[in-house]
């Protein structure tokens, strides 16, 4: 049975930040122009998804990339109106909506670049359980912090509050379902 279910905003506590490697990470390179607080929800499992921001801002190591997203692991979900999608099956051409300060819009994507990087995964405690990512260890990557504004990962910190979308798990082929899932 397909049902929806209700999706919240919200600024979640990091619990646990912690190295897990090297891996292929996703950046979604757009055909347009984006905003330093535009970004996407990504996350490990469909209990809710971190909104990270683009690379249009000057960073220690990186140059700003005005038409980047680097949303973190391939295996991650991307959330896109009530549906989601495995990062890794992506494609350019394909329209995303990406959420800015006041509004959300529709953007191609020209280009998904996959390489090598290492990560950290992030958990952060809602009373409906974990919500994580898995994005690049580095200063150009971005998330929202409630107090900070814009903090990179390299920054983020246990006790932070970063802004995340909470879901409810159980989705096949992208679609929420009403049936037992486990996912950690």
């Amino acid at each position: 049975m397909v049902h929806e279910a209700r999706i919240e905003k919200e600024f979640l506590e990091v619990m646990k930040i912690e190295e897990v490697g090297e891996g292929m990470r996703v950046c979604l390179d757009f055909i347009d122009i984006l905003q330093p607080q535009d970004g996407v929800y990504v996350g490990n499992t469909g209990y809710g998804y971190v909104k990270v921001l683009s690379e249009n801002r000057e960073s220690e190591n990186y140059p700003p990339r005005p038409f980047r997203i680097n949303c973190g692991s391939f295996h991650q979900y991307l959330y896109q109106e009530n549906k989601t999608h495995y990062l890794h099956e992506l494609n350019p051409g394909e329209k995303i909506n990406v959420e800015g300060e006041q509004e959300e819009r529709e953007l191609s994507l020209g280009r998904v670049k996959i390489e090598k990087r290492p990560f950290v995964r992030v958990e952060c405690q809602s009373e409906e359980g974990t919500v994580s990512v898995t994005l690049q260890k580095t200063t150009s990557v971005h998330v929202l912090e409630e107090n900070k504004g814009e903090i990179s990962m390299e920054d983020l910190e246990i006790g932070h509050r970063i802004l995340c979308l909470k879901d409810k798990p159980g989705r096949h082929l992208g679609e929420q379902v009403d049936e037992v899932i486990v996912e950690k």
